[in-house]
């Protein structure tokens, strides 16, 4: 893959990667750049805002459709197809949010669009309002980020003093407010009814959909348009390359470019963006990554943050063809897109490739899943409330040398019991992981169980645990 012209000539403090294709992070530790307007404008910035305002709304949602770009957040649904979910014959105000609480484990990507790059986000932000009607707009920052916070408020100032912002903006009649709100650190503030709640001033406990589709009954029940970071960035660059042409990045149904944020037991872990579908597992992990550490090999790949599923570096996939016909795919050939990922049994998810190489235990590994995903429930729903706890309690037995085999199959049991019977995708994503591991990971786990564990005198929380699950 060879660099654009422009690409080619600028210079940066990490240097790109022959295999990426830098789009939203073209700014990101470039040497010479900072997060000012006077910067940006230098570069061309907000002329793709100048060119949407003379098109119709409905025209620049009908290219951001034709782009197929899908949702950098999590999900990966259609960020077109969902903006046209807006009720047709509304009558109520429209809002805009963009989700930056990047809290999912593994994902680091918007912070860097936040501290070194504000306005590209604002840009997008701006036209996406345009095209959905929106004349007041929230970005929902975690806590943790306190210097984005400054940095993004600082780039609306001066967003509004060259008009930009506010009333009649660009002399158009369009009037726009953009205001920054700073969530308390919660992962739940993630999804996105979560975040609307909490966004209202109340607990953020998690919206039951259907009926409340933020496009539908969202922010004070009223139409809202929820989009993460790196979308947002997107949407200016459809505009300026048109849907078709953004089209021709990336493989089909997976278009475009993606920031890939890599941790864990690899040489150069970092951020890294390519064009969807166009890198491979292998070249991400050696050619991208350097390899695992000197004298380790690569175990297995958290690909989409810490809620996806696992995957062993020693498993091949047979996968179905558009024309019906059957494939065989070996990991090290899984190409980094949403649907070839999916079709193996995990997520691209938010783009957080965690590695984890043979010196992890896995109980070890899971049970730092799980700590996590206990303190963070929000609490609303009864399975995740008490099941994520649970299956903390169980893995805290299990790195302690103090489980059982059978609790293996208590903690199977607790994980497919919270799959599917939340209110929110939280409850998936605190038992995906749990029930992954188990299924690919099963005799290294029960390897470090000891069958006298359940007589131990010291454990009777675990010994009372186990008399009333005997009884169902």
């Amino acid at each position: 893959m060879s660099f654009d012209p422009i690409m080619s000539a600028i210079t940066y403090t990490k240097p790109p990667h022959p295999l990426e294709t830098r789009l939203i992070f073209k700014n990101v530790d470039r040497e010479g750049w900072n997060p000012s307007i006077g910067r940006y404008l230098e570069d061309g910035g907000y002329e793709q805002l100048r060119k949407a305002v003379k098109m119709e709304p409905k025209a620049i949602t009908e290219e951001v459709k034709k782009s197929g770009l899908r949702g950098r957040g999590g999900a990966g649904f259609p960020t077109g197809v969902k903006w046209t979910f807006i009720p047709p014959n509304n009558t109520k105000p429209v809002y805009l949010i963009c989700n930056a609480d990047e809290s999912e484990p593994g994902t680091f990507k918007d912070r860097y669009i936040l501290h070194q790059d504000p306005h590209q986000m604002l840009e997008g932000m701006i036209i996406s309002c345009f095209a959905v009607g929106a004349h007041i707009a929230y970005i929902y920052i975690r806590e943790e980020f306190p210097e984005a916070a400054k940095i993004v408020e600082k780039a609306i100032e001066e967003a509004r003093e060259h008009n930009f912002l506010g009333k009649n903006l660009l002399d158009t009649g369009f009037d726009l407010e953009i205001y920054v709100h700073r969530g308390a650190g919660a992962y739940i503030c993630g999804e996105e009814t979560g975040l609307i709640e909490s966004l209202e001033g109340k607990r953020p406990y998690p919206r039951i959909k259907p009926p409340y589709f933020p496009a539908a009954l969202g922010l004070y029940m009223c139409p809202t348009i929820v989009n993460n970071v790196e979308s947002l960035c997107h949407v200016k660059h459809v505009i300026e390359m048109g849907g078709d042409g953004y089209a021709k990045l990336g493989a089909p149904r997976n278009t475009g470019t993606r920031i890939l944020c890599v941790s864990g037991d690899v040489k150069k872990p970092g951020y890294f963006e390519i064009e969807v579908g166009k890198v491979t597992m292998r070249e991400l992990l050696y050619d991208m990554c350097g390899g695992p550490k000197d004298g380790r090999g690569i175990k297995a790949v958290i690909p989409g943050g810490s809620s996806s599923k696992i995957l062993r570096a020693d498993e091949s996939y047979k996968l179905r063809n558009p024309d019906g016909s059957e494939r065989e795919l070996g990991f090290w050939d899984i190409p980094m897109d949403f649907d070839t990922l999916a079709a193996c049994g995990s997520m691209a998810g938010s783009g957080g490739v965690i590695v984890i190489d043979d010196s992890r235990r896995i109980s070890w590994v899971l049970n730092n899943i799980n700590a996590f995903y206990a303190h963070e429930s929000c609490g609303q729903c009864t399975p995740c409330r008490e099941g994520s706890t649970w299956m903390q309690k169980i893995t805290d037995r299990l790195v302690e040398g103090k489980a059982t085999p059978r609790d293996i199959e208590t903690l199977e049991s607790v994980a497919f019991q919270i799959d599917g019977r939340t209110i929110c995708a939280f409850g998936e994503a605190s038992s995906w992981p749990v029930e992954a591991i188990i299924a690919k990971f099963r005799d290294e786990l029960i390897a470090d169980t000891c069958e006298d564990a359940g007589k131990d005198p010291k454990n009777p929380e675990a010994e009372a645990q186990r008399r009333y699950l005997a009884a169902y």
